[in-house]
């Protein structure tokens, strides 16, 4: 049986990358606007960094989110992925665990999503560049897309313009499973839930 290729080391990436830029942790930090022990929790895979915050940390090198998870060697040829080789894009409560993390050149993201009980992306409404849509494979969520809300369960999809203000809640006791794609990839910008900025 072939062995699967490891899961991405994101805090050895981040290392790599703050080294090779000749920066040290607390000049990243500084630059960032974070504390010293974050970067060095996040390099130790002690925390596992919300989208936001790890987007601070790249920007003051800096480095795109995209180029952060095209990992060496590109993967032009691959066409499948283990469940475990999957990218957690998440913030230790939600998860967004990205498929062809490491493909370079991708022209949209997919994400499979975990939003527990009580989940929310935040009071700010999102907003970004492209298009995205997907479909509830399990539990609930209530949608809110430019001022319009929307309870959707098993079976439910969505599709609008991401430029337009929107929002995700789970207001029920199970967690809700959705399986989303947007375009151009842009690993849900903004993407939060309340209380995931403490890291």
């Amino acid at each position: 049986m072939q062995e699967k290729p490891p899961v991405m080391d994101v805090g050895k990436r981040l290392k790599q990358l703050r080294q090779h830029h000749n920066l040290s942790q607390r000049e990243l930090a500084k630059r960032a606007g974070v504390t010293n022990s974050t970067v060095s929790l996040i390099e130790l895979n002690n925390v596992s960094p919300s989208v936001s915050s790890l987007r601070k940390i790249l920007d003051a090198i800096p480095v795109s989110l995209n180029d952060f998870f095209t990992d060496e060697p590109a993967e032009h040829y691959r066409f499948f992925y283990h469940a475990d080789e999957l990218a957690e894009l998440g913030d230790g409560h939600l998860s967004f665990r990205l498929i062809g993390a490491s493909r370079r050149n991708r022209k949209m993201t997919i994400l499979h999503e975990h939003y527990p009980p009580g989940a929310d992306t935040g009071d700010d409404m999102l907003a970004h560049e492209g298009e995205e849509g997907g479909v509830i494979v399990e539990g609930e969520i209530e949608l809110t897309v430019d001022g319009e809300s929307r309870h959707l369960s098993k079976g439910d999809g969505y599709y609008f313009d991401s430029t337009l203000p929107h929002r995700f809640r789970n207001t029920s006791n199970v967690t809700c499973i959705i399986v989303s794609a947007n375009t151009p990839p842009s690993f849900s910008e903004g993407l939060r839930h309340h209380g995931s900025e403490s890291t």
